[in-house]
């Protein structure tokens, strides 16, 4: 070999082992930038949904007292035979289930009654798990009496106001006192308290604070 060939052999092996240190640092600088946003989009990413007990959940507001004539939609996990979607509270106040038989449900909140089920059906099932949905209210009512077209009872459902239950009840008859209208409502220690009620007034605007929600057990006098 000549030395010129030796001198330019030399050259290229050099140049070579450059390009071989350069690609190697450009890796290393591409593979350290991608760490950081790998462990960004890590730490974004959503933990995986963790698997929840249906039997655990209470689909219902603690704060309803249940009455006759409601419904209510009884499961009982993993009990397809006891559970049932349509139990009516019977007008003695008790609804019947198989195994369990006859159970007061009248007065007590769905809570109370899915404690009383489950306390039955410990004798046939080990941990029982219970849920009490109310499906209709029946029992929550109020009256219209006095000079409108249909006076009678009346379902409580989506939280009716005096207006909603006088256009329910047919409205106005002729010779109906329109500015002397009142509520009665019952309070909890038995007396009542009288509500007064100007629908001339409320539909104009005036004294928009006359137009109340109802509650259960009031009632709408139109003289």
């Amino acid at each position: 070999m000549t030395m010129n060939s030796c001198n330019l052999w030399m050259r290229q092996l050099a140049v070579a082992s450059i390009c071989i240190l350069l690609s190697g640092l450009l890796g290393a600088q591409t593979t350290s930038a991608k760490a950081p946003a790998q462990n960004a989009a890590a730490a974004q990413a959503p933990a995986p949904a963790q698997a929840t007990d249906p039997s655990g959940a209470k689909p219902h507001d603690d704060s309803f007292v249940i009455g006759n004539d409601d419904v209510l939609a009884i499961n009982v996990w993993k009990e397809p035979d006891i559970s049932s979607k349509s139990v009516p509270v019977r007008s003695d106040g008790k609804i019947s289930l198989p195994l369990v038989g006859e159970v007061q449900a009248a007065g007590l909140t769905p809570l109370k009654l899915e404690q009383q089920i489950a306390s039955k059906l410990q004798n046939y099932i080990s941990q029982p798990e219970v849920s009490v949905m109310v499906q209709q209210i029946n029992s929550q009512k109020y009256n219209v009496l006095g000079q409108v077209a249909h006076p009678g009872t009346f379902v409580i459902a989506n939280s009716p106001t005096v207006l909603d239950a006088i256009a329910l009840a047919g409205g106005f008859r002729d010779f109906a006192k329109q500015k002397a209208i009142y509520v009665l409502r019952q309070n909890p220690d038995g007396t009542q308290t009288r509500l007064a009620f100007n629908y001339k007034e409320v539909i104009k605007g005036k004294n928009p604070e006359q137009n109340v929600k109802l509650q259960p057990r009031d009632t709408i006098v139109v003289p």
